[in-house]
């Protein structure tokens, strides 16, 4: 049997699936990186070996994420490529006359417009946390609630609850004023979901021809309170896809299948380099005024890969 390794490296989570030749998807693991990437990834490749069938070969892989090239290094990829990419790919693969990606995860969230199955437009959101995941945890850790009940719970609100969402910190002390004036936690978390949906909505999908069919994914797409709120904003059906959370390594899998089957050869490591040691390091190029962060990856003491520079100096021989 063969099959096709895609990996998501990103600052939460660290994603692997394994498709077929047929193209579904035979497993998928969900990994939290907790700020080691390495580690992550190597753990990944040992759970993988254990899950799938004895028969089976990786006969190609992909990697992306923001931690694509360090991935691609370890396990030996046959193509990197970038989120945007990786995600509409695999939307279109299941969704296939999908024309809006919404899509929130742990710590970004983006937004991708396609046409006749062709990117034309996305915007991502990196740096205030009130349109991620992560806000919700926050609350939820705040209300004693865990995630995983947030929202069933929305779904309960009888009234609605309008709590400031632009930035967190505001968003929290609303909330707090809310609850002192006797609002239901059902209606408070309601607010919630709605204000992360505003906030996305303004933000991020501000000026975007947003048209149906939309697929929501990313890890927050398994919370029924968030789609609900995007069901409403929009007012339109919101699709979750069967493979939601792992839809960028799903992506690179699609991607890595397409490659192998132009090149007939793959790059891949082998299980083996789950157990090598790897040492990553970096250092600032003062050759111009570029002063270029150049990153190094030594593998058992020796340099197997280098990056960040705009010129050649830095290239590998």
């Amino acid at each position: 049997m063969n099959g096709y390794l895609g990996i998501d490296v990103g600052s939460v989570s660290t994603n692997l699936v394994v498709i077929n030749e047929e193209q579904d998807v035979i497993t998928k693991l969900y990994l939290r990186t907790k700020g080691e990437p390495i580690k992550a990834i190597q753990q990944g490749l040992q759970d993988l070996k254990e899950e799938i069938p004895a028969d089976l070969e990786i006969k190609g892989v992909g990697t992306t994420g923001s931690g694509r090239k360090l991935a691609s290094v370890i396990v030996g990829a046959d193509i990197v490529k970038n989120e945007i990419t990786t995600h509409a790919i695999a939307s279109s693969h299941q969704v296939p006359d999908v024309q809006t990606i919404l899509e929130i995860g742990g710590q970004d969230s983006k937004i991708i417009i396609l046409r006749d199955g062709i990117v034309v437009d996305f915007a991502m959101n990196t740096v205030c946390a009130a349109g991620t995941g992560s806000f919700l945890d926050q609350q939820a850790g705040r209300l004693q609630i865990p995630i995983e009940e947030f929202g069933d719970l929305a779904l309960d609100s009888e009234n609605d609850v309008r709590i400031a969402g632009r930035c967190s910190v505001f968003a929290e002390s609303d909330m707090i004023h809310k609850q002192q004036l006797g609002h239901s936690v059902q209606d408070i978390i309601n607010g919630l979901c709605q204000a992360l949906v505003r906030n996305y909505l303004n933000n991020i999908g501000k000026g975007k021809d947003i048209l149906g069919p939309i697929v929501f994914q990313g890890g927050v797409a398994a919370n029924k309170g968030i789609k609900a709120a995007f069901a409403e904003a929009l007012d339109t059906e919101i699709i979750i896809p069967e493979n939601y959370d792992v839809m960028g390594a799903l992506g690179s899998a699609l991607l890595a299948h397409q490659e192998v089957s132009k090149t007939g050869a793959t790059n891949f490591k082998g299980w083996d380099s789950a157990s090598l040691d790897y040492q990553p390091s970096s250092f600032e190029c003062e050759s111009c005024t570029n002063r270029c962060e150049v990153i190094e990856i030594y593998v058992e003491e020796e340099l197997a890969a280098r990056w960040g520079h705009r010129c050649h100096k830095w290239d590998m021989v």
